[in-house]
This record gives structure tokens, C-alpha cells and sequence, in this order.
């Protein structure tokens, strides 16, 4: 059998960039995927009909083309090509306008009325250093940063709430409401500690890089990712489900794209201690229930401007998402739920046969919740797009059960890898120096259950590897491991 220095369990984007950070360094890498199709969370399918593309994940990808790792990946030669959509986001409103999220700081607060000016206060320093400020906040967070000035200035507004933050600094409840809802995004209850930070990271990757969308589909990026390990002489092996480390090879290093609870599942007998215990305790947020819409037309929107992003809210105001929020918090749902709603096919003329289009949409729910959503999800657009439901050709739906067995890094529906308040936020998926690493020095974990959590990123990936590397500092140390 043919020897490798490192095995990769699980092909998502975080295992394919710790496989590439790890090739890059000259070791010898597989990968195990347990489905026919590489991606984890970006993936793409035909899920209605003939010839309509869908992301049977993640659509939006603000993190994919911010981050630092895939920005010094030659992806585009792989087939990678991002859209930007006119406008980030539209946030539509019961009167028939939309506040919009614009790439530039400064042509959002135009359209901020009073807020304007606070708006470019909190966001032109932060969005005019992305390049500095990413590596801080998508990084271990038990570190000293490399600019603490910079990172103390995001830190003094992300430390809140988001609704105390959006009472606080914003006078126009239409601010509010765009703020909440990007704050949303989080999965958890707007009055949490910290969920102002999941607002903040949003907004200013609008203004700084974009909210784009892959030309054909999200598994653009999981492809353009596999061409790249395996340029660099990395092997993906499909199909193969990995049920216990002990089948494996053996190797110097096993790293696992996977959640808390399957890597107990899978190597729990070398994980022993408090080490063990605290993963097993490791708690899973909220799920979701995702529906994917094969239609006539676009989205008939009473706000025609909201026609210039691929990504609008439905909320509409702080107290209504919140109440939305909190409600999957306590097992229940709204009635009137804040809902993501992505139309690609506006920009992206591969995803659907000339004159339809395709639509992506999804609400919070608890986790492994069995309600059916489709209801009430479709009434929301409804409420801002009447006509809406008229333009449905097919519909796929899936709920939290569903959505695990399409993805078991999705437990109970939820695709953060797990709740992400203080907590399990800087002790993610424990308390430990080096999140990556566990007591047993072979094996680690970079799924988005360790820092800095859900998105299309590859960063857990790629400090995972980093600490894969520095373990074994020098070559021939690394060599003498792999062989024994």
C-alpha cells in the first residue's frame, strides 16, 4: 500500500485546504470523503428539475472570496469565477422599498438617512483593512494579535448584543432592521452576547470584498479546491466512509473534517480525559429548513431594487427577527420567520434555461426540529413579492433530518458546526491553547467546529495544517514518524 504522511477525513472546503496547506509542504496526502460528491457545504445539484442548478448549501460566499488562505491559491485556473451581484443585499420592507447593502461604505450610508454618518464610522476603518484585519478574526482567538489597535476597534462594537448594539448606534429603525439581520446570521437569540459581531463581520465584508457567487454553482469552489490539491500530488478517494480511526493506514497525522460528536464516534478510544468529556458536551445550535425553488420569472419583489443583489432578508425589523430568533432558541418557530433568500440565476445565466431561474431559501428552526416551514416561509415572500407563489415550476424541500443526511457535519440541521456564543466561540470545540490539536499527537480536527466556525473559508483547514507542521518541525522528523 502506498504510504502517506497525512490523512484527511472529510472533503469540505476546511479538509481540502488542510490537505493543500499540507501538500504545499511536500507531504503526501489522501483525503476520505464519504459521499460520491467532494464539497461538504458547497456543493451544487440539479434538486427540481432538468437544467435548474442548485447550492444544496452555501450560495453566498463573502468569506470564500475574503479569505486568506484561497486568496493565495490560483482557484480562477481551476475554473473558479466569482460574480458580483450589483448590490451585497437588499432589506425589503412592508412598504414596498428595500434598504440596500452596497459594496461601497459610503454609498450604503447615502441610503442610511441619519445613520449615514455612524455608518461610515463603524465600518470605513474596518472595511479599508480587511487584508489586516481577516487573518485576527478568522484565526485561534486565544492569541495576541498582530494589531491589536485595529482588532480592538472591531472588538468594541462586536462585544454586544445586536440588539443592544442596533438601539444603541442607530436612530432609523430600517438600520436596525439591515443590521439585525445580518447579526441573524449567527443562529442565535439577537439579545446573546457577541451576535453584534456576526453583523459587523458581515457588513464589512460587503463593503470590502463583495457578497459573490461562484459561476455555475457553489461546487465550483469545492472543485477548483480538489485541482489544486491534486496538482500539488494530493489524492481524494470518494465513496469511502471512515466509521473508525482504526481502519485507517497508518499515517503521522489523521486530520478530521468533522464535528465533535463523530470524532468521538470514530477515535473516541484515543481520546481520553477531560478531553473526551468536553467534546462529548460539545452543543449543537439551531438548525435549518431549506427549500430550493425551480420558477418562471424572478422573485416579483414590491421593492424593484432589491432585483440588484442575489441576497435579500426578510425580517423586516429588529424586533421581529429577534423574536424569530429567539423563538428556535425556546423549541418553537415564528409564524412570521425571518428568512435568507438568494436568487443566483439573476446574475449567473448557467443556473437555470433561458427565462427561469432558480431560488435558494432558508429559515432557522431547533435543532432537529420537524416542522414543516414551507408554509410559512413562502407566505413571507409572499408578503414582500406578491405573485410570488404563482411563479413555482417545482420545489424541493428539506428539513434539519434531511439536510444531516445529505451532510453529517450538519447535526440536527445545524450548518455552524455548532453553537457559536462566548463559550464556544473562543473554546471551540474546547478550551485549548491550540484548538486544532488533541492529547493524542497524530490527530486534529478543522472542521468548522474549531475556529473561526461556519463559512466557506478553509481557514479551519488551513490552521489545522499549520499545526500539523508545527508539531513536526523538520522534514526528517516528519519523514521518521510517517515511517515508523
Amino acid at each position: 500500500m502506498k504510504h502517506y504522511d497525512a490523512l484527511i477525513i472529510g472533503s469540505g472546503p476546511n479538509g481540502l485546504a488542510a490537505a493543500i496547506r499540507l501538500a504545499q509542504a511536500g507531504k503526501r496526502v489522501l483525503v476520505y470523503e464519504a459521499n460520491e460528491t467532494i464539497g461538504g457545504g458547497s456543493r451544487s445539484a440539479e434538486l427540481t428539475l432538468p437544467g435548474f442548478i442548485h447550492d444544496t448549501c452555501s450560495a453566498i460566499h463573502p468569506l470564500g472570496i475574503g479569505s486568506p488562505f484561497f486568496k493565495t491559491l490560483p482557484l480562477e485556473q481551476y475554473g473558479l469565477q466569482w460574480i458580483q451581484p450589483s448590490a451585497p443585499l437588499a432589506h425589503v420592507w412592508d412598504d414596498g422599498t428595500a434598504v440596500m447593502l452596497e459594496c461601497d461604505v459610503h454609498a450604503t450610508a447615502r441610503g442610511l438617512r441619519r445613520d449615514g454618518a455612524m455608518w461610515s464610522r463603524i465600518f470605513s476603518p474596518l472595511a479599508s483593512r480587511w487584508s489586516s484585519l481577516a487573518p485576527m478574526i478568522l484565526g485561534p482567538l486565544l492569541r495576541f494579535p498582530r494589531n491589536p489597535f485595529l482588532l480592538g476597534y472591531f472588538g468594541a462594537g462586536a462585544i454586544w448584543s445586536a440588539k443592544f448594539f442596533a438601539r444603541r448606534v442607530f436612530r432609523e429603525e430600517k438600520t436596525r432592521g439591515l443590521f439585525a439581520g445580518l447579526a441573524a446570521h449567527s443562529t442565535l437569540a439577537l439579545e446573546e452576547p457577541l451576535t453584534a459581531s456576526f453583523g459587523m463581520v458581515l457588513g464589512l465584508t460587503a463593503q470590502a470584498v463583495g457578497w459573490p457567487l461562484p459561476r455555475g454553482g457553489s461546487q465550483k469552489i469545492s472543485d477548483a479546491l480538489a485541482a489544486q490539491l491534486r496538482a500539488l500530488g494530493g489524492e481524494i478517494l470518494t465513496n469511502s466512509r471512515v466509521e473508525n480511526i482504526h481502519a485507517l493506514p497508518d499515517a503521522s497525522a489523521y486530520v478530521f473534517d468533522v464535528t465533535p460528536k463523530q470524532l468521538v464516534n470514530i477515535a473516541g478510544d484515543q481520546l481520553r480525559g477531560a478531553y473526551k468529556a468536553q467534546l462529548e458536551n460539545f452543543r449543537y445550535g439551531p438548525g435549518v429548513f431549506k427549500l430550493d425553488y425551480a420558477l418562471d420569472a424572478p422573485i416579483p419583489w414590491k421593492a424593484k431594487e432589491a432585483l440588484r443583489a442575489a441576497t435579500v432578508h426578510i425580517g423586516p425589523t429588529l424586533d421581529e427577527i429577534s423574536a424569530s430568533e429567539r423563538a428556535t432558541q425556546h423549541g418553537t418557530v415564528s409564524d412570521t420567520p425571518y428568512v435568507l433568500v438568494v436568487q443566483t440565476s439573476l446574475f449567473d445565466e448557467t443556473r437555470a434555461p433561458h427565462g427561469k431561474h432558480t431560488l435558494w431559501a432558508y429559515a432557522h428552526v431547533p435543532n432537529g426540529s420537524s416542522i414543516d416551514m414551507t408554509e410559512r416561509i413562502e407566505n413571507q415572500i409572499e408578503r414582500f413579492a406578491p405573485g410570488f407563489k404563482s411563479r413555482i415550476l417545482a420545489r424541493s424541500t428539506m428539513n434539519p433530518a434531511q439536510i444531516e443526511t445529505r451532510n453529517a457535519n450538519y447535526i440536527g440541521g445545524d450548518i455552524n458546526g455548532g453553537v457559536q456564543d462566548f463559550f464556544q466561540l473562543f473554546g471551540r470545540p474546547v478550551w485549548r491553547y491550540n484548538p486544532y490539536t488533541t492529547p493524542d499527537k497524530k490527530i486534529y480536527i478543522c472542521s468548522s467546529s474549531t475556529p473561526p466556525g461556519g463559512g466557506v473559508h478553509g481557514m479551519c483547514g488551513y490552521w489545522a495544517a499549520e499545526a500539523v507542521l508545527r508539531r513536526v518541525t523538520r522534514p526528517n522528523e516528519f519523514e521518521k514518524t510517517s515511517h515508523g
